[in-house]
């Protein structure tokens, strides 16, 4: 009865958010009516002291970010860099490679350290452009999008500085270049099968007669700001972003050192605020890197942008509102959602599943699907089943990087269902439904999964790492 409840909750979050509801509404409601049936008495503490607390924690750490990320993308987009950049890529690629040109962008950001949700408002003006010039339906942008942030170079390609590929090293000892055969085995595949996938669905739309569309939301405005900037130029503020993100992520545990603390005021004697810069460094360095690429497109394109400033903006800061709450909702209830006795159904039967790498593929990518998040799900999985995947994996004589790669990849698995985080987000930015557009990012989602146990086999086919 317990996982049955935790099944409902989650069955009525991803119906919500596939029908178009607000998943800020839905997603306390499928928590909290899930804490009802378990025990009633807990909704209101449950409420105030988990999901809220989870929820108003993640705005803290990641508004700022989103804002940044989102003003970022306007200015790019009100400057026109977008549109030499989209032009630049249809006369070096050709207009029949368009969605491969807005998948090795998402993929350079993403590889570079900038953050998902970052690059899902910096790619966007690009994508809308590219695809407009190649008449391509906007509604494949958010599966295009989806392949070159969400997938290879998330957690695959080794080195890779997201999250998903940092949490691993702590509980198997491994460095963000673990398995690096494998670990580029399993992008290779990701892009090659998405990519084939998408151009699929690109010729099915041109054979049907179907274009760009109309009456579309969310439109970035046309740049009519006269002469296009060289394209070296309109890419440099993507590069400094990337540049400084890694720069910032070195100097600023070196400047500050481990933990940073103050007085906030002169008057009275209050307590001292303790920051913990190691948890803080890899926001503070994105926050950085962003407000360096808003200045140098103010730099260079000082007259288009403030001319619709103004009102760029306004749009800007709703957007990241939106986006913002929308993954903090998901945050919350994920906690909810582990903190129920169902939970720990669902993660004892998985620890049943017997050959050690297929559990821990399985393990992860289904706490992943059930939280919405491949960081949470990822989290909550190896810090309770963490020991024994090591010690099934040493009997069998598996390498911990291989551990560590299985993990990261299986975590970017099937997070992406409806309810994520991520996926309404690049869905609220598009201006797009999940029933126009979530069916391409489902498909991506399931490619991705596969790659993990293609790098299971390979790995006991032929014994690479």
């Amino acid at each position: 009865m317990a996982f049955l409840i935790v099944l409902a909750a989650l069955c009525l979050l991803m119906l919500a958010a596939y029908r178009g509801y607000s998943v800020i509404l839905f997603a306390p409601i499928a928590a909290l009516g899930a804490v009802l049936l378990t025990d009633p008495a807990l909704v209101a503490p449950m409420f105030t002291g988990l999901f809220m607390d989870k929820m108003v924690g993640f705005l803290k750490l990641y508004f700022p970010v989103f804002m940044l990320g989102a003003v970022f993308g306007k200015v790019i987009e009100l400057s026109g860099f977008s549109k030499a950049i989209v032009a630049s890529a249809i006369g070096l690629v050709g207009r029949s490679r368009a969605m491969l040109s807005i998948v090795l962008v998402c993929a350079l950001l993403t590889y570079g350290g900038v953050s998902l949700f970052v690059v899902v408002f910096a790619v966007y003006p690009f994508a809308v452009e590219l695809f407009r010039e190649s008449n391509i339906p906007k509604r494949l942008i958010p599966g295009t999008i989806a392949l070159g942030a969400f997938t290879f170079t998330m957690d695959s390609l080794p080195g890779t500085p997201q999250i998903q590929n940092i949490i691993p090293t702590s509980f198997f000892g491994t460095t963000a270049w673990a398995a690096p055969w494998l670990g580029a085995l399993g992008a290779l595949f990701i892009l090659a099968v998405g990519m084939l996938y998408l151009e699929s669905r690109r010729r099915k739309a041109a054979a049907a007669g179907e274009g760009y569309g109309e009456n579309l939301i969310n439109e970035p405005a046309p740049f009519d700001g006269g002469k296009l900037a060289h394209p070296l130029i309109a890419l440099l503020p993507l590069a400094l972003v990337g540049v400084a993100n890694l720069a910032f992520t070195h100097l600023i545990p070196r400047l500050y050192g481990h933990t940073q603390s103050f007085l906030p005021a002169v008057i009275g004697h209050p307590a001292p605020v303790v920051q913990e810069v190691s948890k803080l460094a890899a926001i503070w360095a994105v926050e950085g890197a962003l407000l360096l690429g808003v200045l140098c497109v103010l730099v260079f394109a000082w007259r288009p942008v403030t001319r619709s400033f103004a009102e760029g903006s306004k749009a800007a800061v709703s957007g990241a509102l939106l986006a913002s709450m929308n993954t903090a909702s998901e945050y919350g209830f994920g906690a909810v959602i582990a903190a129920l006795p169902g939970f720990r159904v669902v993660a004892d039967a998985l620890r049943a599943v017997p050959n050690p790498l297929v559990n821990e593929a399985v393990s992860v990518t289904s706490l992943a699907g059930i939280t919405g998040s491949a960081s949470g799900g990822m989290g909550i999985a190896l810090a309770a089943m963490a020991d024994t995947f090591v010690q099934n994996a040493q009997a069998a004589g598996i390498p911990m990087d291989v551990l560590h790669r299985v993990a990261a990849m299986a975590s970017g698995g099937m997070d992406t269902l409806p309810h994520n985080g991520a996926v309404i987000t690049l869905l609220a930015v598009t201006g797009l439904t999940h029933r126009q557009s979530y069916r391409d990012v489902f498909a991506v989602t399931l490619i991705k999964t596969s790659a993990v146990f293609v790098i299971i086999a390979a790995f006991y086919l032929t014994g690479l790492v």
